[in-house]
């Protein structure tokens, strides 16, 4: 039995070896796990799966294997200095100098020496640097902290520390996009990071993207239910989400008072993260316009461009409100504003004209209506109309400035009907 035992091992490491030389990893895989199986103490059974686990870039599953191989055979110094490696790339820098010191030690050849004793330099150096970016860290020199974590995370890529502190260096720098994409590592290369999801769950929330930070808190809560961080911010981004989603499904049903309220909603909800505030006025402004509440909707509208001038949604909405208003100059700055930022906008274009074509309509004076006559009215009614308005709108009769204003223009506006309409030329 133990023969024919051997006998198959050797086969699944014979094959194993084909297979590896020929790229097929997985299949290699299968009969090397299969040789470990069958001879627990076959050391290059565990080392020939070790590289089989590195050629498929799964350094964690081969750390374990160049363990066992250095176990099971102390002097394979081969097995030591790629474990050396895979340590000093996990940023375990004293278990990776020991073991490149050990190498140094066994009589290595002279390729094996140059490498130990090249990685054994960095290692020191790496050794040096995480000492002074923790010290930049805690003087809250983040701008060298990060500069000095950038070094030494270029050979110690699977760090987890030093990602997770580079990240904090970014969060202070306001840059949050490297520091989305450090955390997004350090939870990868860390199982059970609860923590890292936290962190990015509550940068994007910041950022004001619910969608994504509700993603990330679930993550966090699938590792540990009950982590109160995660929990109590869950809560929080949940409630939000449901507001904005009930909000544009009253916006899809033509609802625009109702989407109205439940926006106003989003803004007691989380009154202290700006993009909600933004994002809710913004629909806000595009409710009033879509409902016709052209007065109230400028205002909100006129709000939201203080803060973000060059929003072409919220510049369109406003130019809809000032056409409802009649304010058709205003409205075609605003189409003209919005069509630099988007060019090929259709909506844009078509707004614009319509602007302009209800402008040069405005200006031509319909004199009738002005007098409040019908287009076949005689001189003699003409007249008749245009004594009783100019009684009416006589400057003299308001004492208010802002309604003797508005009457003087009113007063002309007669008098010149009267002149257009009785002038027999």
């Amino acid at each position: 039995v133990k023969c024919g035992r051997d006998g198959s091992v050797d086969n699944h490491m014979e094959m194993g070896k084909k297979l590896l030389a020929a790229g097929q990893l997985a299949d290699a895989l299968s009969h090397f796990h299969a040789a470990v199986d069958g001879d627990s103490k076959n050391y290059m059974a565990y080392y020939r799966r070790a590289t089989v686990f590195l050629a498929m870039g799964k350094s964690k599953s081969a750390l374990p294997d160049l363990s066992r191989v250095i176990e099971l055979k102390p002097d394979f110094t081969s097995a030591r200095l790629q474990r050396g490696n895979l340590l000093l790339k996990q940023g375990r820098l004293d278990e990776a100098e020991s073991d490149f010191k050990k190498v140094l030690k066994s009589n290595p050849s002279d390729k094996e020496e140059r490498e130990a004793q090249s990685q054994l330099t960095k290692s020191d150096e790496i050794q040096r640097l995480v000492a002074q970016a923790r010290s930049s860290f805690k003087s809250q020199d983040y701008v060298t902290a990060a500069t000095q974590l950038d070094t030494i995370t270029e050979t110690c890529v699977w760090d987890v520390t030093s990602r997770e502190m580079r990240a904090e260096c970014f969060i202070q720098m306001g840059e949050m996009g490297k520091a989305i994409s450090d955390l997004k590592a350090a939870s990868k290369l860390k199982s059970d990071n609860t923590q890292a999801f936290y962190k990015l769950s509550t940068i994007y929330y910041n950022l004001g993207d619910h969608e994504m930070s509700l993603n990330e808190v679930r993550e966090c809560l699938k590792l540990d239910p009950d982590h109160k961080q995660c929990y109590s911010h869950y809560k929080q981004v949940k409630k939000l989400n449901k507001q904005i989603q009930s909000a544009e499904e009253l916006m899809q049903e033509q609802r625009y008072e109702d989407a109205v309220s439940k926006y106003e909603a989003v803004m007691k909800t989380e009154p202290n993260v700006h993009h909600f505030s933004l994002l809710a006025k913004e629909r806000i402004c595009h409710a009033l316009a879509q409902g016709q509440q052209a007065s109230r909707a400028i205002s909100v509208c006129s709000e939201v461009l203080q803060s973000d001038p060059e929003n072409v949604n919220v510049l369109k909405d406003r130019a809809e409100a000032y056409v409802q208003d009649e304010q058709y100059e205003e409205a075609i700055k605003d189409y003209e504003t919005a069509s630099k930022h988007s060019e090929n906008d259709r909506q844009i274009k078509e707004g614009l004209e319509r602007a302009q074509r209800l402008l040069k309509q405005s200006q031509k004076r319909d004199y009738y209506k002005i007098l409040g006559v019908k287009r076949t009215a005689q001189k003699k009614e003409i007249i008749k109309a245009y004594r009783k308005l100019a009684q009416q709108w006589h400057p003299d009769n308001f004492q208010d400035p802002e309604e003797k204003k508005k009457a003087e223009k009113k007063f002309i506006d007669i008098a010149q009907a009267k002149e257009v309409l009785t002038d027999p030329g």
